[in-house]
């Protein structure tokens, strides 16, 4: 089941996304997760904690879970 994860600017950073998704604790975290953890987004594998995303894009972690970025 997706989570729906809401972000009140256009674009937020995948590290930052990971943080008030509840994925991670800290945004100091990011850089470990992404090295431990395959993350597809919009079904491309990519471990760039600075990815932009945008409302509507799909981020899936194996194991962890599918979340999409809502807007307001």
């Amino acid at each position: 089941m997706e989570k729906k994860v809401t972000i009140t600017t256009e674009i937020i950073t995948l590290g930052q996304f990971l943080k008030l998704a509840d994925v991670i604790q800290s945004g100091g975290m990011a850089k470990w997760f992404l090295s431990e953890y395959e993350v597809y987004i919009n079904g491309e594998q990519d471990q760039r904690r600075g990815r932009k995303l945008a409302v509507g894009d799909k981020v899936e972690i194996p194991e962890v879970g599918v979340f999409v970025v809502a807007g307001e």
